[in-house]
């Protein structure tokens, strides 16, 4: 199982992104190899805050259209919704005070945490920088467009 980050999903529902046909060819070659994707609440939330986002975007997605996206990931047979439990939250505090991350880092950390708990190893992302801090997750990168 594959823990897919919050800027792949945007990237994969914004036409506009740079790497928007990237992402949808990867997800696609991933699923064509029997992989399956790991998502969390908080990925889902942190994607309606930034497609929904007129600053980032020219055209942004309307909260209706970002709810249908986020309905469609959560609900797909390839996706599994995992939760924060206890020990995601004992290893989420573990690491803040262990790579002293700042508050910029409170999200991406706990979905880590979230992530390794339940024994997702293998990440897609377009920042691996978030993640290959605590050594324990395989990132699948995607190149920059060009």
């Amino acid at each position: 199982m594959i823990g897919i980050d919050t800027n792949i999903l945007v990237a994969h529902a914004i036409p506009d992104h740079p790497f928007h046909g990237r992402v949808r060819e990867q997800i696609g070659r991933l699923l064509d190899e029997g992989r399956g994707f790991a998502l969390t609440s908080a990925i889902l939330a942190e994607f309606l805050h930034i497609v929904t986002d007129q600053r980032r975007f020219e055209k942004p997605l309307t909260l209706t259209e970002a709810l249908a996206w986020a309905g469609f990931w959560s609900g797909a047979m390839e996706v599994s919704l995992i939760t924060s439990d206890a020990a995601a939250h004992t290893q989420w505090l573990r690491w803040l005070k262990e790579y002293r991350l700042g508050r910029k880092r409170l999200i991406d950390t706990l979905i880590a945490a979230t992530w390794h708990t339940a024994g997702i190893r293998d990440i897609l992302t377009l920042n691996p920088r978030d993640f290959t801090i605590f050594g324990v997750f395989e990132i699948i990168d995607i190149e920059a467009p060009g």
